[in-house]
């Protein structure tokens, strides 16, 4: 996959959930959903949004550290503000690919871990539609139709469908 493909793709999966969190009523948002663990679909929304600001944030710097995010209480309460997050996010994208060292603690020790942007652009773009998979639960939960049929589906998994003349559901 080539970088223009990475960046439309990120693009893509943001643009889903920026669309998903639009049919939504500010208590829908914000509503405790049991099915998930009494998580909000804000919550979520915000754990996807911040991972990717998190890296674009760091992305000069060239040391990305995820478990430092700030964790906005605005993105997970607020559609719109979560929504302007998510453009925001979308306008940065476009970055050369470059080293990137990941940073994170493990066993009370400090492991930097040699990546890339495109790398990390494509772990955030998975656990995006990871979440937006526990999202599809908290949507069907709250009887909202998505009409997207490939939110929450991996890539290769919609190709595995159409390959065997399988469909989403």
């Amino acid at each position: 996959m080539e970088n223009n493909s990475i960046i439309n793709e990120a693009k893509n999966v943001l643009l889903q959930l920026f669309d998903s969190i639009n049919t939504l009523e500010y208590d829908q948002y914000n509503c405790q959903i049991p099915l998930l663990g009494n998580a909000t679909i804000g919550q979520h929304s915000r754990h996807i949004i911040e991972l990717f600001q998190q890296l674009m944030n760091h992305y000069d710097s060239g040391i990305v550290d995820y478990d430092k995010r700030i964790r906005d209480q605005k993105i997970e309460s607020d559609i719109i503000y979560a929504s302007e997050c998510i453009a925001v996010v979308i306008s940065q994208l476009v970055k050369p690919n470059k080293k990137i060292e990941v940073s994170s603690i493990y066993n009370h020790q400090i492991s930097n871990i040699e990546s890339s942007y495109l790398r990390e652009l494509l772990y955030n773009i998975e656990h995006c539609i990871h979440h937006q998979a526990i999202l599809k639960i908290g949507f069907k939960v709250l009887e909202i139709d998505l009409n997207d049929p490939t939110f929450g589906y991996a890539k290769s998994t919609l190709i595995y469908q159409e390959q065997s003349g399988q469909a989403s559901h």
